[in-house]
């Protein structure tokens, strides 16, 4: 049985974290398995990614276990987990070129949390929740989540996250800024497809330009941040998004997007 399954629907791929007897917790070839779903994902056809995860948990974060059995190993590191399995997942996921959906129906926990918070927009179950779960054992957020989570709850709220081990809900993670939306449990495919077929309609080549603006943003001076900008309008302008978008509008009629 595949660990990560995939699936295409027109211009939507949809990535599945398949290892629900083990609350998706992340091996070494499971992890493996998502960076190639994920550089699959940058395909041309592709102008939208959902990741979610079969059965009761989104992901429980590290197999601890795994762990426990390479610390037998003369010379491992925790660091070479964290460099071979989590900093190419989180790095794909902020440079694909494209909107990148994450659906939480259950526990996201540790790496997991930190996994969907790398996400462009996170929609979660309204019975699902969040949290670090890496105090617990003495060891600090990895997948980004010291960079991320600052950014997105700020430095008091982080600490209480990660020190106090907080575990927060669905809607109380919205009403901090961590996450989008939260929906009713039974509605979450359907509302995560229908806001993926939204994305995947609209001028997705402005997407992939925004993201690498952002993502720049937070090493660049506030000048070198216009400057870049200024670039990328300009790229932006040269597309066929932008000529169609314009067109539409002087047309009065509904815009047709291609993605480039």
């Amino acid at each position: 049985m595949s660990l990560i399954l995939r699936k295409n629907t027109g211009a939507i791929f949809t990535i599945t974290l398949n290892r629900p007897d083990k609350y998706n917790s992340l091996t070494e070839p499971m992890a493996l398995e998502l960076q190639q779903a994920l550089e699959e994902a940058g395909e041309p056809a592709y102008r939208c990614v959902i990741l979610r995860a079969e059965g009761k948990a989104f992901c429980a974060g590290q197999d601890l276990p795994e762990v426990l059995e390479k610390s037998k190993l003369p010379g491992y590191l925790l660091s070479d987990t964290v460099h071979t399995s989590y900093n190419p997942i989180i790095t794909a996921i902020r440079y694909l070129e494209k909107p990148v959906i994450c659906a939480v129906q259950g526990t996201a926990a540790g790496a997991g949390a930190n996994i969907a918070f790398a996400c462009d927009l996170v929609v979660a179950s309204k019975e699902a929740y969040f949290v670090q779960a890496f105090s617990n054992i003495g060891l600090i957020p990895d997948c980004g989540g010291t960079w991320f989570l600052p950014r997105l709850v700020g430095l008091a709220r982080t600490n209480a996250l990660y020190m106090l081990n907080e575990k927060i809900s669905a809607d109380e993670a919205v009403q901090t800024g961590l996450i989008y939306k939260a929906v009713e449990h039974e509605e979450l495919d359907k509302k995560t497809e229908e806001l993926a077929n939204k994305l995947a309609h609209m001028p997705t080549k402005g997407f992939a330009l925004y993201k690498n603006a952002v993502n720049s943003s937070y090493t660049n001076s506030f000048q070198e941040q216009l400057k870049l900008e200024a670039e990328l309008q300009s790229l932006a302008g040269t597309t066929n998004d932008f000529n169609e978008g314009m067109s539409a509008f002087t047309e009065k009629r509904k815009a047709s997007y291609r993605g480039y």
